[in-house]
């Protein structure tokens, strides 16, 4: 039988515009580490073991010298959107297994301005190839558009054609998510606008207008996962949130056979994913009250809501018409601002999406606090594709 897992301590910091704070990537482990550490009230000789998730940097070991050397095995993860929940489904591994009491797991970036690429370099084989290929042969490819949004707008038109959303239903998300991040001061951006100042901003690929598009971000955050054990010999049972349940998926042939843009930009392995966690964590997704969803588009959102079971397939927008995904509705989907507005490191998304829950589950989330929270959900996908999913609960 596998053993218990908790998040002990968390830590984050401020996400912020590429080239706007003067730090590398140790600077900001150490920022991110530091508060997680603090957090579990624990020092970094605690630590057995280290994950840390980056994109662009695999500098693991040297991002982590700034916080100790104590000789631990120290192991980069890398898993495009997705590694910040996958250096976190990693460290829970070892401690489900027995392997270890006490694992960090860190995510961080450092990014470039401007829109996301495809991965295009040196070699033709790319990580989302297959991914470019499939949505070409079902709708025409603009070659002067970026790849991300695009690949995200065209999953947003499929459902207006097929179901019926509109674009106000992209762009109700979009005001929601910076709505909600004007009480985050770790989001990237703080700014409340009106529901007219998101749909007339400058578009992006239609139906995504600047201000339902995830940024580039430089930003870490991290998190301390410990044993049952750990947690009973250092009191920490007040402040512990167990990891209940925690999946990763990947792609089915089925991802691409019939060239929906839905299914390629993950929603059949957020499906899969999402069963399988909470199958473990023993709840449905109506027991669930508060998620940090992966809305690098507003789209992508709006899709999620059918996947993660929210809706019937085809009645995300009914949620949006309901306006039951923020507070006072059904569920309160990314209270943090989400990627539209807290900020996408691509590195430190999923970890900063587990501080979000855990901060939530402790009642200790301030003005973003969501009553009587008592079970979260937390969704992180990558393109390639990894999609994440996680279920929290308080340990008592």
């Amino acid at each position: 039988m596998a053993n218990r897992s908790f998040v002990v301590g968390v830590g984050m910091t401020k996400f912020e515009k590429p080239g706007s704070r003067d730090w590398e990537y140790p600077d900001m482990a150490k920022e991110a580490v530091g508060r997680a550490l603090a957090d579990a009230g624990v020092t970094y000789d605690a630590i057995e073991q280290a994950y840390a998730g980056s994109v662009y940097g695999a500098m693991g070991q040297r991002a982590l010298y700034e916080v100790g050397m104590s000789g631990v095995p120290v192991m980069t993860v890398s898993n495009a959107c997705a590694t910040g929940s996958s250096a976190l489904y990693l460290a829970r591994q070892m401690v489900r297994g027995g392997l270890a009491d006490c694992v960090l797991a860190l995510g961080m970036e450092k990014m470039q301005k401007g829109s996301l690429g495809a991965g295009v370099g040196r070699s033709s084989v790319t990580i989302i190839d297959h991914h470019l290929r499939s949505m070409a042969a079902g709708r025409p490819w603009e070659m002067d558009k970026a790849p991300m949004p695009q690949m995200f707008g065209n999953a947003g038109r499929e459902h207006m054609e097929k179901y019926g959303s509109t674009p106000e239903h992209y762009a109700w998300i979009g005001w929601k998510n910076h709505k909600h991040s004007v009480n985050n001061p770790y989001a990237q951006f703080q700014t409340e606008y009106s529901l007219d100042d998101v749909r007339n901003a400058p578009m992006i690929f239609d139906p995504l207008t600047k201000l339902q598009c995830s940024p580039t971000s430089d930003g870490a955050a991290a998190a301390v996962v410990a044993s049952e054990r750990f947690v009973d010999e250092h009191g920490l049972g007040d402040q512990a949130v167990e990891i209940a349940g925690h999946h990763i998926a990947s792609d089915t042939a089925a991802s691409f056979e019939d060239h929906s843009s839905i299914q390629v930009v993950g929603s059949d392995c957020t499906r899969r994913a999402a069963a399988r966690a909470l199958a473990e964590a023993e709840v449905a997704i109506e027991d669930v009250d508060v998620i940090e969803l992966h809305d690098c588009f507003s789209a992508n959102e709006l899709i999620t809501y059918e996947a993660l079971g929210m809706a019937p397939l085809g009645e995300g927008h009914k949620l949006v018409d309901a306006a039951d995904t923020t507070y006072g509705g059904r569920w309160v989907v990314n209270p943090s601002g989400g990627l539209i507005s807290k900020g996408h490191p691509l590195g430190a998304t999923g970890l900063a999406q587990c501080a979000e829950l855990t901060w939530q589950l402790r009642g200790k989330a301030d003005a973003r606090q969501v009553e009587n929270a008592r079970v979260a959900l937390q969704h992180n996908i990558g393109l390639g594709s990894a999609c994440a999913v996680a279920v929290y609960k308080p340990a008592t």
